[in-house]
């Protein structure tokens, strides 16, 4: 019954193992080896939560579709890599799925934050209305940009994670706009006096000591997503090594692309080969139980991953990344200054401490004054217009 829903892209690798190869494999900042490690590699691919078009949901906005099958591929794989970002911050990077196990609470706040219903807090229904001031009409393709913008907006809603989320445009990430960003000042007069914050929420302010200090550094947890053109119509080789790294890194979230309007949510690669999640199974919605708990073995996928040609990957694309403290996003930087220093492979974008000069002048961009962003954001970045910054190399 499940193999009838299958589209024909995914039966093609349904039940295809890992190759039989020396390559280490990565998963999401994680090296295996397929000879002494194929459990562990199925355990973590398992465990990531698996969001795939669904079908008998509420209608989106109390008349719209009841199923996104066709449209909502892409949509699904921005609510994958950002529950990998809410699995990171709730249960951390070891947390695994075991089939039949019960999980802890935490876990089901995180799924239940998905779940095809108009409250949830990054359900299809709140990405499609939301994506209606992207310029985007319920029921139509998003590219990856969009659905990052959109998932940007929804996390201001999400108290309970509290994320700080940047999406660095135009090839570029500035580090000051990031700090600035993640750290929130609170007032603190000595330890008695600092509010009752979350425990596991890093501290650079109150000493242990307890001594007078005029204020608490927090740094709230940071989903970094980057849109990025990697090529015309097809992906440039230059940059196919410095992709590799990015799920090399250990605060990797993967990234969001595919095939021309057929989405799929990338967690690693092996050989020449991407590793994905690809949500073009239809499966019918879920529905809460009255204690919270859900039925929960459909968010997750039980069968070898798909894989792809790192070359038949649309140049259009979103990577993205997690940093829960300040030292993990000063370890990411560095990691990506060292990547600049590969040979044979091409920066996809610049890391700078602040914003370059140009960026204020609307005249590099070649806009006129009155463009909404959200026109800038599309004609830069999605897949299905073709009028885009190629990157200089």
């Amino acid at each position: 019954l499940f193999l009838a829903t299958l589209t024909y892209d995914t039966l093609r690798f349904e039940y295809e193992d890992f190759p039989e190869t020396k390559e280490p494999v990565w998963i999401l900042g994680r090296k295996y080896s397929v000879f002494t490690e194929k459990e562990e590699i199925l355990l973590d691919v398992t465990s990531r939560l698996w969001f795939t078009y669904r079908k008998n949901f509420p209608a989106i906005g109390g008349t719209g579709p009841t199923s996104d099958t066709g449209w909502g591929c892409m949509l699904r794989c921005g609510q994958m890599i950002f529950a990998q970002a809410l699995v990171c911050r709730h249960l951390g990077r070891d947390w695994r799925w075991i089939k039949g196990k019960r999980q802890m609470d935490n876990y089901f706040n995180v799924l239940n934050a998905f779940i095809d219903k108009k409250d949830s807090y990054y359900s299809i229904h709140q990405i499609a209305q939301m994506g209606v001031g992207e310029g985007k009409s319920i029921g139509q393709w998003y590219g990856p940009n969009t659905v990052a913008q959109v998932l940007k907006k929804l996390a201001t809603f999400d108290t309970w994670s509290s994320l700080a989320v940047h999406i660095a445009m135009d090839n570029t990430v500035v580090m000051e706009e990031i700090r600035r960003l993640c750290q929130s000042h609170v007032p603190c007069a000595g330890a008695a006096a600092c509010p009752a914050l979350e425990p596991d929420l890093l501290y650079n302010g109150c000493p242990g000591d307890g001594g007078l200090r005029e204020s608490l550094t927090l740094w709230k947890p940071l989903v970094l997503l980057i849109p990025l053109r990697l090529g015309l119509t097809e992906i440039n080789e230059a940059y196919i090594e410095t992709l590799k790294h990015c799920f090399m890194m250990p605060q990797s979230l993967g990234v969001i692309g595919g095939k021309p309007n057929s989405a799929h949510y990338f967690i690693g690669y092996v050989g020449e080969e991407l590793i994905y999640l690809d949500p073009h199974t239809t499966q019918p919605a879920v529905e809460p139980s009255d204690s919270g708990c859900l039925p929960d073995e459909s968010f997750h996928c039980q069968h070898p991953p798909c894989r792809m040609s790192i070359a038949e990957l649309d140049p259009s694309i979103a990577v993205g990344f997690f940093c829960n403290t300040e030292a993990d996003f000063n370890d990411w930087c560095q990691q990506i200054k060292k990547l600049s220093l590969v040979r044979g492979a091409l920066p996809m974008f610049e890391l700078v401490e602040r914003q370059p000069s140009h960026f204020s002048n609307p005249d590099v961009l070649n806009l006129t004054p009155d463009s909404s962003d959200a026109d800038r954001l599309e004609r830069f970045f999605d897949s299905e217009d073709e009028d885009f910054e190629i990157l200089s190399l």
